[in-house]
């Protein structure tokens, strides 16, 4: 993650090289005597000694310190002790991502001179944010520019150990980068020489070897061998408690574009907002390199940017984001709803939105899944594109996701090749997309074209496909195959509870049969399924468009359906 995924481009500043952060004016700004004036209003001064720690690698819920006299050092942890990697001097101020939830804080701040500072507690803090626009505004810029410091420049990482020919070495790292967690990669196969010594050493410092791999060291010394998601994120301290007591005005289930969207307006309208997300934001549309159709975005956007940003705001507003948290039940028999998770936990709310889209398809082979992660993806980022430099590659599919997978890694890629059922692109494809692949020296199209084999030993090897019409088959060496097939809803854990067209989408608006459950002293709302108070929109809704913009538009218009709802109880 870069800072073009969290932020804007900012005007040209002349480079440091010896400056990690070369935003340093906005990373770490200096506020006003007039900004410091209104922001010691929703905080407190303390006068604090040389030494005194303000907040430590580990702790949740920090508070929010302004520097008035004196200076405070930001630090990581490292082996030889406490790596200082800035210092804060008068009105600049501490915190970052982290301060909008309550995860493990990733640095620790101390005094490093007798001073004092303006100390605002939690809750206060959001009221600042929301009282004073332009202190928010700075602050916000800031909170973004440090978290993609710590990324760009792996400070407060944990360290990846394994090959990148690995599927769960992909899996693990996919997960901490998709979920802004800084994290180091070393690659006991790499050929680079100093990333090979070091993943050696940190393997045998440790009595590990290469039948352990995938191995995390997190920052705290802590060893995992090949953990699952949710380990991980336990681990490192992505993982927030919810209070089974609790109950929220509307749970969202799914953090893509439309779940955001949801969370985004619900929580700025003042519903206390939970939205639980199986691995991380951004949902499939996350997983695109460039999204250039999306209005406001004229040079285009990336999945993971747009989910950046939209989270970040979502948190600013006071929504809780919860990961990985798979909801596998929704208990509908009594309100409010209870949404079952599958480490055991409960959330409960008093509407539902159901945001949990669509998967992509696989292909009918009876050996595909065992080249998943070892050559056959379903996503195309930057991850994917390293693995591909000059190598020729497959693009199935003929969507606007399979487009601009095709469009991106033909930057890195020796050879794209396009396969497609269908007599061409026309159909599902938008035209600016079929213009870039047609004049592409790179892209190649093979229309009702289908893969037919998968070979290889460990890694995907070769590949075979045939021409639909004259039977006529092509094998090639190809390592690396990227699936962006038709879309399969996310639905299982509602069955029983709303109802589904026979496809598996849900039936929202009026568009489904009647039925005990479905609201009979008034028409249902248009994204309302057979359920009172539980909503669905975005690419999981039945007749949905399958677009960004439009699953941003459903996620929306929702909130007003759940302030009605709302009311009614």
């Amino acid at each position: 993650m870069s800072a073009d995924h969290l932020t804007d481009a900012a005007p040209a500043v002349p480079v440091d090289p010896s400056d990690p952060y070369q935003r340093r004016e906005q990373t770490f700004p200096r506020l006003s005597d007039d900004q410091v004036e209104r922001a010691a209003e929703f905080g407190v001064v303390q006068a604090m000694t040389k030494g005194t720690t303000l907040f430590d690698r580990g702790d949740r819920t920090v508070d929010f310190f302004i520097v008035l006299e004196g200076t405070v050092e930001i630090y990581e942890p490292s082996p030889s002790g406490q790596n200082v990697f800035t210092t804060l001097g008068k009105h600049q101020f501490t915190g970052e991502l982290d301060l909008f939830n309550d995860r493990e804080n990733l640095v620790g701040g101390r005094m490093a001179t007798t001073g004092s500072v303006i100390r605002t507690r939690r809750a206060q803090f959001r009221r600042l944010l929301v009282a004073e626009p332009d202190i928010a505004e700075i602050i916000i810029r800031a909170f973004i520019l440090r978290r993609v410091g710590l990324l760009d420049h792996e400070q407060a990482a944990s360290t990846l150990i394994g090959s990148l020919r690995s599927a769960d070495t992909l899996r693990i790292r996919r997960f901490l980068e998709r979920n802004g967690y800084p994290v180091r990669t070393l690659d006991p196969d790499s050929s680079k020489e100093a990333e090979t010594r070091a993943a050696h050493e940190t393997l045998a410092a440790r009595g590990l070897g290469s039948d352990d791999l995938p191995v995390v060291v997190t920052a705290y010394g802590q060893v995992l061998k090949n953990p699952t998601n949710r380990a991980t994120a336990a681990a490192v301290g992505l993982v927030e408690q919810l209070d089974p007591e609790a109950v929220f005005d509307v749970a969202i289930v799914g953090a893509g574009p439309a779940g955001l969207a949801a969370a985004v307006y619900s929580a700025s309208e003042g519903l206390n907002t939970l939205i639980l997300e199986a691995e991380a934001p951004g949902g499939q549309a996350g997983t695109s390199s460039k999204i250039e159709n999306y209005l406001g975005f004229p040079t285009g956007v990336s999945g993971m940017a747009l989910a950046g940003r939209a989270q970040v705001q979502a948190q600013k507003f006071g929504a809780r984001l919860a990961v990985p948290r798979r909801v596998v039940r929704l208990s509908c028999d009594a309100r409010p709803y209870t949404l079952e998770l599958d480490d055991g936990e409960r959330a409960r709310a008093r509407t539902v939105v159901i945001a949990t889209g669509a998967s992509y398809r696989t292909l009918d082979l009876e050996n595909v899944a065992r080249f998943e992660g070892y050559g056959i993806h379903y996503a195309a980022t930057a991850m994917e594109a390293a693995l591909c430099e000059h190598e020729e590659v497959v693009v199935v599919g003929g969507g606007n996701s399979a487009g601009q997978a095709a469009v991106f890694l033909s930057r890195h890629a020796s050879r794209v090749h396009v396969l497609v059922r269908g007599t061409g692109l026309a159909a599902s494809m938008s035209d600016y997309l079929i213009g870039r692949i047609n004049a592409s020296r790179t892209i190649v199209l093979h229309a009702e074209t289908e893969i037919t084999r998968l070979e290889g030993k460990r890694h995907l090897e070769q590949v075979t496909w045939r021409h639909r019409g004259t039977g006529a088959e092509e094998t090639r060496d190809i390592s690396n195959v990227f699936l962006m097939l038709g879309a399969m809803p996310n639905t299982e854990w509602l069955r029983g509870c709303v109802q589904l067209d026979d496809d598996g989408f849900v039936r929202c608006g009026g568009g489904f049969e009647p039925s005990a459950e479905a609201p009979a002293d008034r028409l249902p709302y248009a994204l309302e399924t057979s359920r009172r108070g539980v909503f669905a929109v975005g690419d999981v809704r039945s007749g949905s468009v399958k677009r960004v913009a439009s699953s941003v538009g459903e996620g929306s218009i929702v909130c007003s359906a759940i302030h009605a709802i709302i009311s009614e109880m």
